[in-house]
Order: structure tokens, then sequence, then C-alpha cells
């Protein structure tokens, strides 16, 4: 490709909304453009870039044994229904309806419909497992697009499905896709850590993210300093410490307590560590079910282990009135007498004489102990981890980290097929069973500005071979016309031997020239000067490497 040709400019300046280099700098090469918040156009150099990561997963997608095709975008909005993900889902659906005034919803995910699809075959035991993928657009109509590519609205996935006759077969075939992802993204120069986390909305059991650490990122997980546990916080445990084990329990008290209504408050009103207090927070259900929760004051609540807990799919703080309405204050809540569902965080056992509310406006409950003084209906692990603490084991630290969510991998066992009417297979034994299901995508788009955002620098971006739009960038130094005569036969001879090449043939500046490679970060430079031209050699020099040498032109057009 000539750059005199190539449709998609370099500018010099981008929005100061831009917040990440990355980002910059696949505006300003002409990689992207924006259409609207989180919905963005792939220009020429894009879809190369997106066409080369495109054929890394293709590649090893298809040496797992998984067979690629496509499915509608557009998802007629019954098969939601039939699995009740039309209330469930984290993001909003975007929903149409076409002119016979039939529903349809744009596909976030297609768990759905490729279970209506294979449902429509009677298969038996002697199909199974196989595993059926494709290249598709999602939409989702995100609160707040951010971060570009990395957080949009509209966007390609690679979104893969596998059917097995049994767990064991599935776990089988979870460890080799896992492997399968590894591979993927140790080719396309991503270092990814597998963070076990949680299904989310997707139904199943467990799953497992790929992050590539990176500040932008938005996935928070923790990992043991010895490496031996890695979990998004989410789903992150830890020990309780025993924080005064041997303090003897002391005789029950209500108090006058003209304090504030936060724990820094109360903190601040006696003198003493948070973990002295009892946090209680009064939560409704997606049912309107109120229920009271109660933790230790140094620990912050983990709101998604909590609603998994309790089994529903949302939760919100109950108000003023409503606290009232239960026989209690803001503030001054306890979990003594409030006559509603209870739970508790594993941390109302570490602690002997707490302090807490007493359901009374300015007054608290002193030397109240677990056990003695009350008890919950479910005491389960509720609590955010964080970095400092102690792994279940006792043997490490937890250590915080943050980064890129590239892809994931889920076991979604037989959510989906025991809700969708149908499907299911025949077994040997003669009956029908649900299928056992599992689920791997890979974000393509967010995949892309990963790598721009990890390979960057103070000049622009530094494409890796696997994702590089074109293997070599040829540019010509000044307008001697043997040297234009050279580089242009050069390029012809390179473009006939099958390689990729951008040729800067713009009658421009070297200075212009050199700037905009650095900024397009083609892995590969070749430069022909009239020195060079007389001792027909070229100079080659890696952008990624950033390495620079003399070679014989003949390397080339051979």
């Amino acid at each position: 490709m000539r750059l005199s040709q190539l449709f998609g400019k370099s500018i010099r300046a981008v929005s100061s909304e831009v917040k990440s280099k990355g980002l910059e700098y696949l505006i300003r090469g002409g990689f992207i453009r924006e259409s609207s918040a989180g919905r963005f156009y792939l220009l020429p150099l894009g879809m190369r870039v997106q066409d080369k990561i495109c054929r890394v997963i293709e590649e090893e997608m298809n040496s797992a044994g998984a067979q690629k095709m496509s499915a509608p975008i557009l998802h007629p909005r019954e098969h939601w229904e039939e699995t009740s993900r039309t209330a469930s889902v984290s993001f909003e659906l975007m929903q149409v309806k076409d002119r016979s005034g039939r529903s349809f919803v744009l596909g976030g995910t297609a768990e759905e419909m490729m279970v209506a699809l294979v449902r429509q075959f009677s298969l038996s035991a002697k199909d199974l497992p196989f595993c059926i993928y494709q290249f598709s657009t999602k939409f989702r109509d995100e609160l707040r697009a951010r971060g570009g590519m990395l957080r949009a609205r509209e966007f390609l996935m690679k979104d893969g499905y596998s059917f097995h006759a049994s767990k064991e077969d599935f776990e089988a075939y979870y460890q080799q896709m896992s492997e399968c992802y590894f591979r993927i993204f140790n080719r396309l120069d991503l270092p990814v850590r597998s963070v076990a986390a949680d299904n989310g909305y997707m139904g199943g059991d467990y799953c497992h993210e790929f992050v590539v650490d990176h500040p932008l990122g938005e996935s928070r997980y923790l990992v043991s300093e010895d490496g031996s546990y890695c979990a998004h916080e989410d789903i992150a445990t830890f020990i309780r410490e025993h924080m005064n084990s041997s303090e003897q329990e002391l005789p029950i008290t209500v108090a006058h307590a003209a304090r504030g209504l936060s724990v820094q408050a109360g903190v601040e009103h006696y003198g003493q560590p948070a973990w002295r207090q009892i946090k209680s927070i009064v939560y409704v259900t997606d049912t309107e079910e109120a229920v009271l929760v109660s933790i230790r004051g140094d620990l912050e609540m983990n709101e998604l282990k909590l609603q998994r807990l309790l089994g529903c799919n949302q939760l919100r703080l109950a108000g003023e009135d409503e606290i009232r309405a239960l026989g209690s204050f803001v503030g001054f809540v306890s979990p003594l007498k409030l006559k509603i569902r209870r739970v508790g965080d594993l941390s109302l056992t570490s602690v002997r004489n707490f302090c807490t509310g007493a359901d009374e406006w300015h007054k608290d409950t002193l030397n109240v102990n677990y056990g003695r003084d009350f008890v919950v209906d479910i005491l389960a692990d509720i609590a955010l981890a964080k970095a400092g603490d102690v792994t279940v084991d006792s043997k490490s630290k937890l250590a915080e980290r943050r980064g890129i969510e590239v892809g994931n991998i889920f076991q979604l066992g037989t959510w989906y097929s025991e809700r969708m009417k149908g499907a299911e297979f025949m077994g040997a034994d003669g009956r029908k069973h649900p299928y056992y299901m599992g689920c791997y995508g890979i974000g393509v788009g967010r995949t892309l500005s990963t790598v721009a955002e990890l390979y960057s620098d103070e000049k622009g971006l530094r494409w890796p071979e696997a994702s590089t739009p074109f293997s070599f960038h040829l540019i010509a130094i000044g307008n001697d016309a043997k040297v234009l005569d050279y580089a242009d036969k050069m390029y012809q001879g390179m473009m006939s031997a099958g390689r990729t090449v951008l040729f800067d043939d713009r009658d421009v500046s070297a200075g212009v020239k050199f700037s905009d490679a650095d900024l397009l970060g083609i892995a590969q430079r070749i430069v022909v000067s009239k020195r060079l031209v007389e001792q027909n050699r070229v100079e080659l020099y890696s952008r990624f490497h950033e390495r620079k040498e003399e070679i014989e032109r003949g390397s080339f057009v051979s």
C-alpha cells in the first residue's frame, strides 16, 4: 500500500478528553475514529490489525477443535425470556421491533441463540462434545462508555460455546480452552494472568478472566505473594484475623452517643479502632425483601458476594423512611432487635466486646458479643478482600493488582439447557439429559486497544509482529530520482514476494516521514537514502525492539 493512497490520514492532536496514550495514538495515526460515544469506525489500518488478531484467534480455536460459524445479530426476545436474562443482565439490553411487531434484542452475548440452534438437532451422546464459535458484533448499552474501545457499547467479540454430555468431559475441555487462550495471548505478546472470577449474569458456577496488568484496567484482583492464589475482588477470600481473643467478655450496656453516622465518626467518638464496631446496613432485594447485613467496621461489604448469597439479581440500600419503619435509625442500626432476615460476615466472630448502634437515635450498645447477645440467620463470607489480608491457607498475604480483561472462559453447566425447553440430548441410557455447557469469549477491539496501550512510547505505537498492520514501512529519504526509483522497485519486489509493505511515497520532508513512522509503529522500518543506494544497502530499524542495522537490499526482494 502506498501511503499517499491510504484512507485515514494522521493528525497531530486529539481531544483533551482522550486520557490514554494508546487511544491517542490509534486516533492520531488513523486507525480508528469515534462515531458516537462507545462506537468506533475501524479505518483501513485498524482493520488490518483487527484482521491479524482474528487470524491468530481463529487458528488457535481451530487447533482446539472448535468450529467457526455465524449467528444473527438480532436475537428473538423470547429466547432471552426463556432464561429470564431480560431482567438479570448487568447492561441494558438494546431492543427493537420489526415491521410485524416482533421483539428482538441486539445481542450482547449469544448463549440463548446458540442453545436455540443446537436444540433444533436431534443429538445423542455420540454427537458430543463439540464447540462452535463466531466473530460477531455485540451491543451493550453501557451506562458510561469509557477508555475508548476498552469499554465500548458496540464491539467485535469472538464468542465460543461448547456442549458436553458430562461435567467431567467439560472440565477436561475447559482446561484445554484455558491453554488455548494462553497460546493466543502469547502469540499476541500480551502477558496475561488467569484470574478466578464471578460468572455474573452469565450463569454457572465459576469462570476465569484473562487479565493484562495495566493501570487503565477495570479488573481489580488479588494475588498471593507466593503466587498460589489469584482471584477477582468479586470472589477473593481471606482469613479474618482475631483481633482481641484474650479479652474477657464484658456485660452488655447501652450508652448515649451524640456522634456522627459513619464508622469513622465512631472511631473519633470512642477513640477506638474501626474493628471495634459492627457496621450494619439494611438492603432491599429485587423482591422488596429487607435484609439486615452486619460486618466488622474496618471491612467493606462485597455486595456481589451478598447478592449471590441471597440469590437475587439486584440490591439497593434501604431509605431513611424504610429504616424508620423497621424500628431503627440511620447510623444507629444494630443486629440486636430488627425482626427481618439477618446476614453476617465471618468477621463477627473475630472480636470481643463490639460497639454497635442501639436502634435508637444517639444511642449505642457496648460490649456486644456474637453468640452471646445475637446471632444471624446466615453467617458467611460477604467482605471485600484487600491488599495485606492473609490467604485462607494462612501461608501468604494478598497483593492488589489491576488490569484489562481481554478474555474469559465460563463454566455454564446446565444453567441454560435446563431453562430452555428441548435443550437436551439422548444419553446412552436411553434417557434425555440437558447439555453441560461452557462459554469462551475474547473482546477483539479490547485486545487491539490493550496491545496499543501496552506497546507505545512517547513517539507513538510499537506493534508486535503478530498484530502490526504491515510487516514493513518503507521510507525513501530526499528527492533524488535514483533513490525514489530504487525504493519504488524495492516496493514492487517485496510486494511480488508476498510481503506486506506500507510505502511512504509522499512528497514531504524526512522529518514528517519519520514522525509518522514512529506514530504508526509498524514493526519493521526500511530506510533508503542516497548513500545506501550507492552501496546497494538499506537501513532496517525494528520499531518494536528499537534496533537498527544496515543490510543488503536483496534480503527483501528475493
